[in-house]
């Protein structure tokens, strides 16, 4: 696989690449991509865990990254999960969700072999090392950008926080050049951790990350698409453009909402059930949880097909053979919810 076809394949489902240029850089001069991406454990694993990220791991497996999955044990105790139980936290993360995500791996083509699983708390114990770099990052940043970078955890911008949770983003940052990270996964929602990662990148004098000639450079960060959750916007409909972004990370499926998403344990009539009461706006697109998944699920790849069996008297039967067919069809209301 070239490098054009390389790049293709990891930009495939992804909001943004923090750069491509960085990223072309490393494949054409031939240095080793890390891949990590983290995941605090808080209960069940959604599609969007469990289909979304998980395939987008295979994009990187087949592009030829070494990738990682961190189990972030310890930020799901600082951001009170699982009722703050660090026991049951790591209980779940190791008899749970690492064994979960194998089998959603397994279930897209990758081999969970090759997937390295780090729980949290075998990085940090007795690793003066990870401590140190922890120290360089807040060195490196200021309280401000910290106190800005705590929607990273799905807190509010200036909620009054306990203190442990303003050490969160540094920890985050710190994970990512511990582990020798030059590929950092996420959501688009993390972006802000990882452009602190970016930020402090070059000035980090323990375990900066450096390409192949032993210069420092900075984390290449993916951000995948966020899908909807099931459930009607707070707001509908939406006039203010420039509210989308926010407004779509307040609308990614949920554990906390269960209606709003699909579980990868859900049986095929709770799926149904939940798929039939989703909001479904007619000819639109915008904040439409069903176009949505069509479009990142389904049409993930490109000889995929979707059919819709109806009466003859609804006209019958319809293929569609691309989302942009679809997304033209549901547009022009020649179907509709």
């Amino acid at each position: 696989m070239d490098v054009n076809a390389k790049i293709e394949l990891i930009k495939r489902g992804t909001e943004e690449i923090l750069t491509e240029d960085d990223l072309k850089l490393c494949l054409e001069t031939g240095t080793p991509l890390n891949h990590y991406i983290g995941f605090e454990i808080s209960g069940r694993i959604h599609l969007g865990t469990g289909i979304i990220c998980m395939s987008k791991i295979k994009d990187f497996m087949d592009a030829g990254v070494g990738c990682s999955i961190f189990l972030a044990d310890w930020h799901s105790w600082i951001n009170d999960k699982l009722g703050g139980e660090m026991e049951k936290i790591q209980r779940i993360a190791v008899g749970y969700f690492k064994e979960g995500l194998k089998i959603c791996l397994e279930s897209i083509g990758a081999d969970p072999g090759k997937v390295k699983f780090t729980l949290g708390t075998d990085l940090y114990h007795a690793n003066d090392e990870y401590w140190e770099t922890f120290i360089d990052v807040c060195k490196n940043t200021t309280m401000n950008r910290i106190q800005r970078s705590i929607t990273i955890m799905g807190r509010k911008m200036g909620e009054n926080v306990d203190f442990s949770k303003l050490i969160y983003p540094a920890m985050q940052v710190a994970d990512i050049f511990i582990q020798n990270v030059n590929l950092a996964h996420a959501g688009y929602d993390q972006r802000k951790a990882h452009v602190i990662a970016r930020d402090v990148a070059m000035r980090m004098k323990k375990n900066s990350l450096r390409n192949t000639s032993g210069e420092k450079i900075k984390p290449i960060c993916v951000h995948h698409h966020l899908i909807l959750g099931l459930q009607k916007p707070p707001i509908w409909p939406i006039e203010n453009e420039s509210k989308l972004k926010k407004q779509w990370s307040e609308m990614k499926m949920s554990k906390s909402l269960p209606n709003s998403a699909v579980f990868i344990h859900d049986s095929p009539d709770e799926i149904k059930t939940k798929i039939k009461s989703a909001f479904c706006p007619e000819g639109n697109i915008n904040f439409n949880p069903i176009m949505d998944w069509a479009k990142y699920i389904i049409f993930r790849n490109e000889d995929a097909h979707l059919l819709i069996e109806r009466k003859s008297k609804f006209g019958g039967d319809i293929e569609f053979n691309s989302f942009e067919e679809l997304k033209n069809s549901y547009l022009k209301k020649e179907i509709h919810p």
